[in-house]
């Protein structure tokens, strides 16, 4: 593929994989959800793509720059029925494969990355496997364990709902224009749990105020949660911990105690 089609464009992160090998790897990664459909996001000039469409499955791909649509519908004439243009974060994704499930998968745009995941999260229950290549930092953060300065807020949100695996690092010179940071693939996959025990919208109020003010002990900063007239219980093993060293359990009970107060 010539890698001078399209100009890569800062304002919409894009970096253009130039190694074959490692787009292949990638592909490869959907292999783990079989015989069921793909949908790619940022295809760009379809490094990735071409080694998707030998997979014998449905294809969908979703671009947004006009430039990239147009060298793909030049470069990959059978894919311009499945060719969508638009954003992908702005897309209803139930009716793209007549509301059955898909993998999500691409090399993910820097700047939008975890607004993809979080666009999955909403779709979790039709996105039983999603793969692909964002930031190293991104992928430590997402595929963290407790205790660890990487674990946070996208961490527990998205292992709440999917098994996380690191799978490979990729290096800054294999991009067009290299990005100032290393690259990782990782692939995400629906774990068993089909609802929440607790309270979700408090879930989400706990896991967001405490990490906001990550140093504290949860005893200082779960009060921006509850409010300063809330009597805390005073022997909670939580109590002296940081939010960072709570498991996605741990937050699903502390989650249920604070509710049942």
């Amino acid at each position: 593929m010539r890698s001078n089609n399209v100009r890569p464009k800062k304002n919409l992160g894009q970096h253009f994989l130039t190694d074959l090998k490692i787009a292949e790897n990638i592909a490869d990664t959907v292999d783990a959800c079989p015989a069921i459909p793909v949908l790619e996001v940022g295809p760009g000039m379809g490094v990735l793509t071409q080694f998707l469409l030998k997979k014998d499955r449905a294809l969908k791909v979703v671009e947004i720059d006009a430039e990239s649509v147009g060298y793909l519908k030049s470069n990959f004439p059978g894919l311009s029925s499945n060719l969508i243009e638009g954003d992908f974060l702005k897309m209803n994704l139930n009716g793209l494969f007549q509301n059955n499930p898909f993998v999500l998968t691409g090399n993910y745009p820097y700047n939008i990355s975890s607004q993809i995941f979080f666009k999955m999260l909403e779709n979790k229950d039709i996105i039983p496997c999603c793969t692909g290549m964002v930031q190293r930092e991104v992928a430590r953060r997402i595929t963290a364990g407790p205790g660890n300065k990487d674990y946070g807020i996208l961490t527990v949100f998205i292992q709440l709902w999917y098994d996380t695996e690191y799978l490979f690092t990729v290096d800054e010179n294999v991009f067009n224009p290299p990005p100032k940071v290393k690259s990782a693939v990782i692939r995400l996959t629906r774990n068993n749990r089909a609802s929440l025990e607790c309270n979700y919208d408090l879930f989400r109020k706990i896991v967001k105020g405490t990490f906001a003010q990550r140093r504290k002990m949860l005893r200082n900063s779960i009060r921006s949660v509850v409010g300063t007239d809330y009597e805390l219980p005073p022997a909670a093993p939580w109590l002296e911990k940081r939010p960072e060293q709570l498991s996605i359990q741990d937050f699903i009970g502390l989650t249920m105690e604070l509710e049942n107060r």
